[in-house]
């Protein structure tokens, strides 16, 4: 045994003497992905198979370089269908003998046979992800050597277990994923509890007593170790089920906003001598579902703010630890969620143990996807299923399988076996008085939802495929479940693109195509633009929207949108910051007091000077330290602060050659040259060589109608421009050539279509001689049409980058769409140079983000044509199954209205640049 063990078998000789009465266990694998232990292995076909050689246990062997990969959508004639054979030597304690002696599984992949010392342990175990147990007392060497022999069968002989399992919209792994333990009972002991804690203090449980014992007591305690209410206690006259009940004053009450948690020790006693104590954390609190109403937790209305979520690493499968749950839940906390629904299939226990005591609703999940078990494969891992999982105070829900992997006969067994009796969920279904269908369009479907009786829950919806949906469309979604008496929320899917790490592929991340990639955050949890939209959009503090103008008197309105904490329980603080000297100034707010669901007012008292600062940020903070969201409101017109780099005067005079084709223009070491015809800029030098900026503006796809091009001086400026005449010509330009070398450019236009993607000015320039860019505006991450939350106001730096959301994981993203710029320095290779404008509103696109076509073609995104663009309407972005103007009004296209060219609504855009090198 290694040293971890001895260790482990030296402490249990001090458990048995000093605490025989609890249950003690020895691990015979690791705990998790960062604590292993290896076993003598044999692979029998794949990589590196045919041969004994050892392995880490608990893993996906895929993982370790044996075996198979393959995605859930693979031909059932091309599937691994190879097998593991495990062997490992093992000591127990001598002062085990006479007790009870299981040996649990908590997770093998998928038919696992097991063997002691040559003989079997029990029938074979079907079903992957469920905690199974065999009583080996009597198989068992006492302080002498052990030999466990393990069979797993990657591909299972039952057949719907391979269709709930493994004929499924995600990576299928083979192995034992899960810890593998010994637990030693006393003869007589509790083999299991069940609990039901209500918020009104009311608590029963439900003691499965195994063996002779005339008592069984309960105490609770707090967080803090106190005793809580008195002792219950209730006599024993035979083994079996008993029931204990009792009623506590005023417990406080668990859910996601608060999640406390007791812990409930119970002790079986036979002649006032202890025999068995077992603790479990439990949390008071109640579920109802009101019928064509909603979802109450202690008697509050709850819209779940959920998604769903694998059990995932790249580098380790389905294999975690305690450590991944809590890094998971803390991110999902930070997105200001409140709900995870299990896809597809039960967690790792520590994963419902984080979510109880961080504070996460959990919708546990029976795995089936299109396809079910038999009923009974299904009603075995139903038991084994609430057995482990049923005291999670978190868990408000079951769902019985996924999309059609519904076994009907199953239902009854979840009420039979939860002393709590809460609801069943059919994802994809209208069933049990809850409407849960996937991926509705928003003109079609919330329509039909508000059409309907049933509670609204789509256990799906806004697939997050590669950069699509997630953020994009959610602020349209939710402002309707906000305001749908019968909306409980939804579920997004899903948290994390399930990107693994190919062994066979020089170790390179594998999405396996469009299939995998659909997180909100990588594989690693790199955080694309819809984390921090989420974050806004979702944030239980919602501040109006305020213009910074003068006299401004520091009120903001804000509405609480928690379920159960008054506003006064946050913190608010404030920041003025000067973008170009970095001179900052801060304080504190007093939290106002709002109940939830309430509206009030944020005093926010700024210095007399704050009118010199570009950008007030506001800071919520929840009661544990957590920040809500940080919102940033531009101070009166940061268009004035662009503006002030701008130089007009100085320098020789404009000077101004002409050739058949072109004018020319020199001022101060710039030299430019504009199309007669057209009035576009078709090449920019200064003294250090060409700039590669140029054929521009376009007006969107193509098309400038730009005519009757003129040049003129104005005093020193050189003014080179078009007339407008409405029989011929419908866009009008003007470039203003100043001493200083700076350019200006004025355009008033007309969109090409009433109804279009885009509305702008495109340029060309070699994406291969970009490096990065500076910016002012709402940044860093990219945004679309339909997600343009989540990006604080400031002066941005990004490098460039090629990254393909959810194939690479650079962000944030360098192309795309980038909102609110006032200024921007472009570096380059070679020559460097800036934009300013003095328009509020404008886009800054660049170039054409790179991304893979997928069979739905709804996701796919769109882009002007050109390289950079100066924008005042930009396309949405759809989703898998959504296109994105089907997704809600935020996505739709553009409208411009133009009343037959009247000039007077013509759109304008004014820009400034500084082709000189120095920025």
């Amino acid at each position: 045994m290694k040293l971890k063990s001895i260790l482990s078998f030296i402490l249990l000789l001090l458990c048995s003497v000093v605490h025989a009465q609890q249950t003690e266990q020895l691990y015979l694998s690791g705990t998790g992905n960062d604590d292993t232990v290896k076993w003598d292995f044999f692979c029998t076909a794949g990589m590196n198979s045919g041969k004994w050689t050892s392995i880490p246990v608990p893993s996906n062997w895929e993982l370790q370089g044996f075996g198979k990969y393959d995605y859930g959508f693979a031909k059932d004639s091309v599937r691994g269908k190879e097998q593991g054979l495990y062997k490992y030597n093992f000591k127990v304690p001598a002062a085990w003998k006479g007790k009870k002696i299981n040996i649990v599984f908590e997770g093998s992949m998928t038919d696992t046979e097991v063997k002691l010392n040559g003989k079997s342990a029990g029938p074979m175990h079907r079903g992957a992800f469920y905690v199974f147990r065999y009583d080996v007392s009597a198989l068992l060497k006492y302080n002498s050597s052990n030999l466990l022999e393990v069979k797993v069968a990657k591909h299972s002989a039952n057949k719907s277990v391979n269709e709930a399992e493994r004929k499924a919209d995600f990576w299928i792994f083979g192995g034992i994923f899960r810890p593998v333990y010994l637990e030693a009972l006393p003869v007589q002991h509790m083999e299991s509890i069940a609990i039901d804690a209500g918020a009104d203090g009311q608590l029963k449980a439900e003691v499965n007593v195994a063996g002779k014992a005339d008592k069984l007591t309960l105490q609770l305690y707090t967080a803090e170790g106190k005793k809580y209410g008195a002792e219950l206690s209730t006599t024993l006259s035979k083994p079996g089920i008993t029931g204990l009940a009792g009623t506590f004053q005023a417990p406080q009450l668990w859910s996601s906003e608060f999640p406390n948690l007791y812990t409930a020790t119970f002790t079986l006693y036979q002649k006032n001598k202890a025999l068995h104590t077992v603790s479990k954390k439990i949390g008071f609190r109640t579920i109802v579902v009101k019928p064509r109403d909603g979802v109450y937790v202690n008697g509050t209305k709850i819209k779940f703010k959920g998604v769903n979520r694998h059990s995932f690493r790249p580098a380790s499968g389905r294999t975690l630890s305690k450590k991944n749950s809590i890094e998971d839940v803390v991110l999902m906390k930070e997105m200001n969620m409140n709900a995870v629904r299990m896809s597809h299939y039960p967690p790792d226990g520590h994963f419902l143990d984080v979510c109880d005591s961080l504070g996460l609703y959990v919708m546990d999940e029976l795995a089936g996807w299109h396809g079910h078990y038999d009923t009974p494969t299904g009603s075995k891992l139903v038991k084994e299923m609430l057995r482990h999982d049923v005291n999670h105070p978190s868990i408000v829900f079951w769902a019985n399988g996924n999309e059609g992997g519904h076994n009907r006969e199953l239902d009854p067994l979840f009420a039979a076996g939860d002393i709590q009796k809460r609801p069943v969920i059919h994802p994809w279904e209208d069933f049990n008085g809850f409407d849960t269908q996937h991926y509705r369009e928003y003109n079609y479907g919330i329509g039909n939802y508000r059409h309907g009786h049933s509670i609204v829950m789509p256990t799906e919806f806004l697939h997050g495929m590669f950069d699509g949906g997630h953020g994009a469309s959610l602020e349209d979604y939710w402002n309707d479940m906000l305001s749908n008496p019968l909306s409980a929320g939804g579920f997004l899917w899903d948290f994390a693109d399930q990107g693994v790490v190919r062994t066979d592929k020089n170790n390179s991340i594998d999405t396996d195509g469009n299939r995998g990639a659909d997180g909100i955050v990588g594989p690693y949890h790199e955080k694309e633009g819809s984390f921090f939209a989420i974050k806004e959009i979702w944030s239980p503090v919602f501040f109006e929207h305020r213009e910074m103008t003068p006299g401004f008197d520091g009120q903001f309105n804000l509405e609480n949108r928690y379920h159960f904490a008054n506003l006064k329980t946050c913190q608010f603080s404030w920041k003025l910051l000067n973008l170009k000297n970095k001179q900052e100034l801060s304080g504190k707010a007093i939290a106002p007091d709002v109940k939830p669901a309430e509206k009030g007012k944020l005093q926010v008292n700024l210095p007399q000077n704050w009118l010199s600062f570009d950008v007030l940020y506001l800071t919520a903070t929840d009661f544990y330290g957590k920040e809500l969201y940080t919102w940033s409101f531009p101070i009166t017109l940061p268009g004035k602060e662009a503006l002030s780099m701008v130089k007009i005067t100085g320098g020789q005079p404009v000077t101004l050659k002409e050739s058949d084709t072109l004018y020319m223009a020199s001022a101060n070491g710039i030299h430019l040259s504009f199309s007669k015809k057209t009035g576009v800029l078709r090449q920019v030098k200064n003294e250090k060589g060409i700039v590669p900026f140029s054929n521009g503006p376009i007006i969107q796809e193509g098309s400038s109608n730009f005519q009757n091009i003129r040049q003129r001086m104005e005093g020193e400026n050189l003014i080179i421009e078009s007339t407008f005449n409405r029989k011929t010509a419908y866009n009008t330009l003007q470039w203003i050539i100043y001493p200083s070398g700076w350019v200006k450019l004025n355009v008033k236009y007309f969109p090409v279509e009433y109804t279009t993607n885009f509305i702008g000015l495109n340029f060309s320039f070699p994406e291969n001689q970009i490096k990065g860019v500076e910016y002012m505006g709402r940044g860093p991450y990219r945004v679309w049409k339909n997600r343009l939350k989540g990006n604080p106001f400031g002066v941005w730096k990004k490098d460039y980058n090629s990254t393909e959301t959810g194939e690479a994981w650079v962000y944030p993203e360098f192309k795309g769409y980038h909102s609110n710029m006032y200024w921007c320095k472009f570096i380059t290779k070679d020559q460097p140079f800036k934009v300013v404008t003095e328009n509020e509103d404008v886009f800054l696109r660049l170039f054409s983000a790179a991304f893979k076509t997928d069979q739905w073609h709804n996701y796919e995104p769109l882009f002007p044509s050109g390289d950079i663009s100066f924008m005042q309407g930009i396309p949405g972005i759809g989703t898998k199954t959504q296109r994105a103007e089907r997704s809600g009004p935020m996505a739709m296209k553009n409208i411009f209205y133009d009343y037959e060219k009247d000039p007077a609504r013509a759109l304008n855009l004014t820009l400034y640049f500084d082709f000189s090198g120095n920025n």
